[in-house]
């Protein structure tokens, strides 16, 4: 009976100084790796939006911190391993920076998918037979820091036809004297930063304004120009989108020609 009163504190002594299984360091270092790679992505985004740097530098930034989330991503998987076949702490750990990495890889997966599922394409018009011409004015040209949008080129045409058969000229009930500010109504709602006005006049009538809009994420410049012709008590507007950057805009440009006839159509019903 002495013996056994005298081991009851060992024992307790024992139950509580247990070492406790170790954190694996894989799941560590994947968490470590997503926190610095959500840091590096941020501080390249903000200079870019913010114009400290332009969007190319900011891309350059951007993927650094992608590739530091992959090497991060492995880490985690790793650690996965390591934990199922030992036993270590840090599934929790892992698990967290897994998530952060797929965060920071989403869009990137996103435009990977667009790219497979949308033909390769920059430039997109809804008048593809006689696609509406940029300005070459020393103002259009400076805003544009030079960039000079060439012809639209006769395969991008068809695989718009297929891809965006709904791009079509939109036609207005309007007077072109009614249409213009309209337009421009309409341009000044969707925060595109006009480069030239053209009011109607001519022998011809018609009108026309250049602009430029920038991508959410980097600012990257994106050309737009439109064209309004009178055609018989109506309007015919005409919208063009061009990348400035990149053989791919994953959709974008479409999407934008889109964005700018639902805007339009609110600003006709407003009036």
């Amino acid at each position: 009976m002495l013996a056994l009163g005298r081991a009851a504190p060992y024992a307790f002594f024992m139950r509580h100084f247990m070492i406790e299984e170790p954190y694996s360091s894989a799941a560590i270092w994947c968490r470590r790796l997503a926190l610095f790679a959500i840091a590096v992505a941020s501080i390249g985004i903000g200079l870019a939006k913010l114009g400290v740097v332009d969007p190319l530098s900011g891309l350059a930034v951007l993927s650094a911190a992608l590739l530091v989330a992959c090497v991060a991503g492995l880490f985690g998987f790793s650690a996965f391993v390591v934990i199922w076949r030992t036993g270590m702490r840090g599934t929790g750990v892992a698990l967290g920076g897994l998530i952060l990495v797929a965060a920071l890889l989403g869009l990137p997966a996103f435009l990977a998918v667009q790219a497979i599922r949308l033909p390769m394409q920059n430039d997109a018009s809804t008048d593809l037979v006689d696609p509406p011409d940029f300005s070459r004015s020393s103002a259009a040209l400076a805003a544009r820091g030079g960039h000079a949008n060439g012809e639209l080129p006769q395969a991008w045409r068809e695989a718009q036809r297929k891809a965006w058969p709904d791009l079509q000229p939109i036609m207005l009930d309007l007077d072109i004297s009614e249409a213009w500010p309209l337009v421009q109504a309409t341009v000044a709602a969707l925060r595109w930063r006009v480069v030239e006005r053209q009011a109607p006049g001519g022998r011809q009538g018609n009108a026309r304004l250049e602009a430029i809009d920038y991508s959410v994420l980097l600012g990257f410049p994106d050309d737009i120009t439109i064209r309004l012709r009178p055609a018989a008590g109506q309007t015919r507007v005409d919208i063009r989108s061009a990348s400035r950057y990149g053989r791919h805009d994953f959709g974008v440009n479409p999407k934008r020609i889109e964005k700018f006839s639902t805007e339009l159509q609110a600003q006709l019903d407003a009036r």
